[in-house]
């Protein structure tokens, strides 16, 4: 059993519709252990640098712009396979195209406003959880 960690991230559709329970709820129990968690009012400094691989691209701006619109909760998880594990309970980026009963597919309302973002890779776990957590928070 590989016990791994990832970053997820409320986003501020999410914080502003009230999902943020039932969001941590599915993650619970599904088995998952969250070992960090705190509600943040990102600032553009830190969104360029979470989303530093989307700079360049025409989206960037709206994409730092939505992000720093209000209020994110940040979350370390724990789990075994855990990225795998999370990447597939919240769906697709276009909720359209997210199954019924993903994150996505059950509650978000767009594609720019999809409720959540996770690491898609253990390395970005490891890069997005030192952007809003250091070792004395895990």
């Amino acid at each position: 059993m590989v016990v791994e960690r990832t970053f997820v991230m409320i986003k501020p559709d999410g914080v502003k519709r009230g999902l943020i329970g039932e969001i941590i709820s599915r993650f619970e129990k599904r088995g998952l252990k969250i070992v960090a968690l705190k509600m943040v009012k990102m600032d553009v400094k830190t969104a360029e640098v979470l989303y530093e691989e989307h700079k360049g691209k025409g989206f960037f701006n709206d994409l730092i712009n939505y992000i720093t619109s209000g209020p994110v909760v940040c979350m370390v998880i724990e789990g075994e396979d855990v990225v795998q594990v999370i990447r597939r309970m919240i769906g697709n980026t276009d909720p359209k195209e997210a199954p019924p009963g993903t994150i996505r597919g059950d509650l978000a309302l767009s594609k720019s406003e999809n409720v959540i973002h996770a690491s898609d890779s253990p390395e970005k776990a490891k890069r997005e959880i030192s952007i809003f957590f250091d070792s004395s928070n895990l």
